[in-house]
């Protein structure tokens, strides 16, 4: 029996390789909005981030989901994130 082949995605902050369940995926849709991706498959450019409060917390003082991006994110996204950590 073959075996499925498990999908790999980085962390923006951490550089980790972890398994794409594992992580949070963060998305600027083609009309600019940005949005936590609960299901993994939206259209758009998409961040990935470690399910790790302080993950969230270093992303939001450094801006990178802004510059990853490429637009402002904005605060309630980031509590949205935290809300699915916990």
């Amino acid at each position: 029996m073959k075996q499925r082949k498990i999908p790999m995605r980085t962390c923006v902050i951490t550089k980790d390789k972890c398994e794409k369940k594992e992580l949070i995926r963060v998305v600027r849709t083609p009309q600019k909005n940005v949005i936590v991706d609960e299901t993994g498959k939206l259209n758009g450019k998409g961040a990935y981030l470690k399910r790790d409060l302080a993950v969230i917390n270093k992303a939001q003082q450094n801006k990178i989901l802004d510059r990853v991006l490429e637009v402002e994110v904005q605060e309630e996204v980031y509590e949205n994130l935290r809300k699915l950590v916990r």
